[in-house]
Formats: structure tokens, sequence, C-alpha cells
């Protein structure tokens, strides 16, 4: 991966885990490909053949967004409702996949913190159980979430 050394991702107390990464791109850049539809499918969308189909951000307390991506004759669909969203600072929603792959939903709390021009985000996600939490973990998203962020580091510079 690219920019393997600013990505972290780990366990934090039982329930929780902490993903950081950091961008070379202001604060305000960065918040904007992470809530708008049409960055948000550039980056998060093409991922070893997946394409994301649809994405839907009502970026508000109380909003909900909806992302669907698909592949051959598959399709993965997740959604959730904004709790707090605080323009580029942070952003809390839920999350649940309709066909869950772990259980219950996750609370998500991203934060956006610029320092020198460049960004780090760190999104921590509070699962419902531990086991969850380690269901998760061992799923792979690690590889993942490295190639998403990778193609999101090269949106933010074009």
């Amino acid at each position: 991966m690219k920019n393997s050394d600013t990505f972290t991702i780990k366990p934090k107390g039982e329930r929780e885990i902490e993903v950081s990464r950091r961008f070379d791109a202001p604060r305000k850049l960065v918040f904007e490909a992470f809530t708008k539809p049409d960055l948000v499918k550039r980056w998060l969308g093409p991922v070893r053949g997946w394409a994301m189909d649809v994405c839907e951000i009502d970026l508000k307390p109380g909003g909900r967004y909806r992302y669907i991506w698909r592949r051959d004759n598959s399709e993965m669909i997740v959604a959730g409702t904004y709790r707090e969203v605080a323009p580029p600072d942070k952003i809390v929603h839920t999350e649940q996949f309709e066909k869950p792959w772990y259980e219950g939903e996750a609370v998500i709390t991203t934060t956006f913190v610029e320092s020198n021009g460049q960004t780090t985000v760190t999104m921590t996600m509070l699962h419902q159980s531990q086991a969850s939490r380690d269901a998760v973990l061992k799923s792979g998203m690690e590889l993942g979430m490295m190639e998403t962020y990778d193609q999101l580091e090269a949106l933010l510079a074009a």
C-alpha cells in the first residue's frame, strides 16, 4: 500500500476499533470527500471488482445514508443515521449491513484534524459486543480500508 506508514488500525477497549490515516490535504477537502456522494463513489466505490451503484447522503443529524455495492450477482448494502455532524471536524453515525456479517449496529465517530496542511482522519467504531468487534477485526477489513484510503489519497491529489 502506498501510505501504509500513515495508517493504523487497533482494538481499543473491549468493543472498539480505532482506525487512523493521515492525508496530504486540507481538512475541508477531506471532509468533503467523506460527505459528498459524487466524491465518495470515486474513492469508496471501486474495490476488488465491486462498484458503488448507490450513494445517498442526507448529511444532518437524523439524516440517513445508504451505500450499495454490486459485483457480478452479489450486492452489499450498508445504511445508517447521522447522529452528529460538525463540519469540518466530526461526524457520528450508525452503521448496519442489510445482510449482517457482524452482530448488531456499530456507532462510528470520525474526526478530522489538520496540522501543517495535512489531515488526520480517526475513525472509532463502537460495536455492540467484543465478539462483534473481534469478528470485524478478523474480516480482512484492514486491507480493504487501506486500498480505499489510497484511492482517497489519489483523489485528493487530483
